[in-house]
């Protein structure tokens, strides 16, 4: 059904979250396994940009290393992942890379915000619903590494 996974990740409990069930989607399905960083680019960003050059550099190395480091577990898993970190705005940019890879599941985590903080960041996953070719998962099963594990153990990893 699924043979192409696209995983968003930052780093964050949701894209920890987004990350496992991905994961385990992926291996149910054997499916190609695809991984997007998105360093926001967004008005507060560019905001801490102004008052203290080097804000978006210094954000860029952090999701650097968030990315290495959920490769290394994806090629622990057994996965011969690919993906990229880039700079933008999340939800076009995970939309873009969906396409560019052909994907046809994409997982994202989902975090609650406030009715400012919603208005001030704008609608991710009514964009992403809008824009993909494909279907989009929202992972909330928030699990621990040993409830991750043990379901990959059980599957037949």
């Amino acid at each position: 059904m699924y043979q192409r996974v696209l995983l968003a990740y930052d780093g964050s409990r949701e894209g920890r979250t987004a990350l496992r069930e991905g994961a385990l989607a992926a291996r149910q399905f054997g499916a190609q396994v695809f991984l997007l960083c998105v360093v926001a680019e967004s008005p507060g960003v560019r905001i801490a940009e102004a008052s203290h050059a080097g804000a978006i550099a210094y954000a860029q190395d952090t999701y650097v290393e968030l990315f290495e480091e959920a490769m290394r577990r994806l090629r622990e898993l057994g996965f011969q992942a690919q993906g990229k970190v880039v700079t933008g705005e999340p939800a076009a940019e995970i939309a873009g890379y969906a396409r560019e890879v052909n994907a046809d599941l994409v997982v994202v985590g989902h975090r609650k915000k406030g009715l400012l903080e919603r208005w001030w960041s704008g609608e991710t996953g009514a964009y992403l619903s809008d824009h993909l070719t494909c279907s989009l998962l929202i992972a909330r099963d928030t699990i621990t590494d040993e409830e991750f594990y043990g379901t990959l153990a059980t599957a037949g990893a």
